[in-house]
């Protein structure tokens, strides 16, 4: 995907609002306007997977990456941190409904997207990169 933006933020709930207000900003520049009915659920999904990192990786991460890359039909973005828990997406779905990951899975299956977890190379972090269609 050609068009790629990075948001550092910190590890904080002050982190939420910024990544929501700027997966807003990327998506106007990328073309999206805020009407298109896959917005709504981007904001939910990136709210809810910073509100994670803040909540279960601060300690380890006091720096939380949002990435956003955008392409021909497609959105995709991704939350990192530091912690080197992996959390497994296709185990999401079998914990209580409306719980973090297993909401952010449902959701981006529903829209048609796709959701993976790629750790870094030493072990110690990872990302959850969510792909969708516009």
């Amino acid at each position: 995907m050609p068009y790629r933006h990075v948001l550092d933020v910190p590890a904080m709930g002050s982190a939420v609002r910024i990544a929501r207000e700027t997966t807003e900003l990327v998506l106007v520049e990328c073309g999206v306007g805020l009407r298109h009915p896959n917005v709504g659920p981007v904001l939910l999904i990136v709210a809810e997977l910073v509100t994670n990192a803040v909540r279960h990786a601060a300690a380890a991460s006091p720096t939380i990456t949002v990435t956003y890359a955008h392409g021909p039909g497609a959105f995709a973005f991704a939350v990192h941190d530091r912690h080197p828990r992996q959390p497994a997406p296709a185990g999401a779905l079998g914990t209580a409904p409306g719980s973090g990951l297993a909401m952010v899975v449902e959701m981006t299956m529903e829209l048609g997207g796709a959701v993976v977890v790629r750790a870094d190379a030493d072990g110690h972090g990872k990302a959850v990169w969510i792909t969708l269609p516009l």
